[in-house]
């Protein structure tokens, strides 16, 4: 184990700090558990919406607007929690935080497999929502941020490595366990995973940390500290940055099959292209991590937000064109998945880092759940040209508020 001098510091009010102590657990040991757990969380969660939608639908005459309105829902809960959440972890650590996240998402998946109505069926997206706040993305790059500090950037991209393989495991599992036994019982087999894989990989793997106290009296610790008006920008220009990516993807992610069917692309090909976005954001992390290690977080943020746009304006071609566009937007998105964790650390520092990410998780989980209910209007009142128009205005808008934050690159 580290000496503690080598540990993150971490100071809650303005008394003194008290180091967090990892206990016996090697990074390699807390990011495979991390990578791993992600992948399972993903897969439990946000993902299983692209294959429950349609047959709870079928089976219980549910409106199909309602089923998939639910993981907004959820998203929504997730978002408003997330402040909470990154307290909780600067506080506590994120061992108890994420296992806690474990068992509300198997609880909200048996809640939906036992509902025996659309309000319940909502219910138990909410409970998921409270675990996807406290579990996925957000909630891990804080615990290493709070385990690793300055050190976190490595930790972080590998941990998304693993979390690019999600949907490629999610989507063929829950569509082979719906077909042979049913949507509840698939909610209860995801649930099962959750109890008997991925919180003992939480519980084992991740290491006790030291309570993060304060020593200054409770009155002092109370008070918040002013943020210099340089840093409130900053937070501005970041938290903007950040949302506007999010809005972009969610929408493609949601509605991309849908867009390229109504510019004439066959159902096969439309398939077959959507289907090499996950594998291609797997490509773009990888590249991050090869190339990018060794440059500031900011300019991988550009190169995220250039790439994302330049893909978009490919859509407006032909077949092999739209290809090549979305070969680019899955690299510059898999990109924008390790930016979201180092982007912060590098500007901010790891003083609060925890505390910091609940704070940014707020607008993009928020945008992440209007996001599918908003293509879905702009693609209902609008030309797909329009609607491709008003998502590459977003992605340009982006590309201009992540060349903002070069001059915030160098710390104050």
């Amino acid at each position: 184990m580290p000496p503690v001098s080598e540990l993150p510091s971490l100071r809650l009010g303005r008394g003194e700090a008290v180091d967090a102590v990892p206990a016996g657990r090697s990074k390699r040991a807390v990011v495979s558990s991390l990578g791993i757990g992600q992948i399972l969380a993903w897969s439990s969660s946000y993902y299983l919406t692209a294959v429950l939608p349609l047959p709870v639908a079928e089976d219980t005459g549910w409106a199909p607007t309602w089923t998939v309105g639910a993981l907004s829902i959820g998203l929504l809960i997730s978002g408003l929690v997330s402040p909470i959440v990154g307290r909780l972890i600067e506080r506590h650590g994120g061992r108890p935080v994420l296992a806690v996240s474990a068992v509300l998402i198997a609880a909200g998946l048996a809640v939906l497999a036992a509902a025996p109505n659309l309000q319940t069926f909502i219910a138990g997206w909410i409970v998921i929502g409270l675990g996807m706040g406290a579990g996925l993305y957000d909630a891990v790059f804080s615990a290493l941020g709070r385990l690793y500090g300055d050190g976190a950037r490595s930790a972080i991209s590998q941990v998304t490595l693993f979390g690019g393989f999600a949907s490629s495991v999610s989507w063929p599992a829950g569509t082979y366990l719906v077909a042979h036994v049913g949507w509840r019982q698939t909610c209860l087999v995801f649930a099962a995973v959750d109890l008997v894989l991925l919180l003992p990989l939480y519980l084992v793997g991740l290491p006790r940390e030291t309570r993060a106290v304060c020593i200054s009296e409770p009155s002092a610790s109370a008070v918040p500290i002013p943020i210099p008006a340089r840093s409130r920008l900053k937070f501005y220009l970041l938290a903007t940055s950040l949302t506007l990516a999010s809005v972009a993807m969610a929408i493609i992610s949601v509605h991309l099959l849908t867009l390229l069917r109504l510019f004439g692309v066959g159902a096969v090909v439309a398939v077959t292209l959507g289907t090499l976005l996950g594998p291609l954001q797997v490509g773009g992390r990888a590249l991050e991590m090869s190339i990018g290690r060794n440059l500031h977080p900011v300019f991988s943020m550009i190169a995220s937000t250039v790439l994302v746009a330049i893909g978009l304006a490919l859509l407006f071609g032909d077949t092999t064109l739209i290809a090549i566009g979305i070969v680019i937007l899955g690299v510059g998105s898999g990109i924008r998945s390790i930016v979201r964790g180092t982007l912060p650390l590098a500007l901010f520092g790891r003083e609060g880092y925890a505390t910091l990410m609940g704070k940014l998780a707020v607008p993009t989980l928020l945008a992440q759940a209007a996001a599918p209910s908003a293509g879905a209007w702009l693609l209902e009142h609008f030309s797909p040209a329009a609607s491709l128009v008003a998502l590459l205005g977003i992605a340009l808008l982006n590309v201009v508020s992540a060349l903002l934050l070069l001059p915030f690159r160098h710390p104050a």
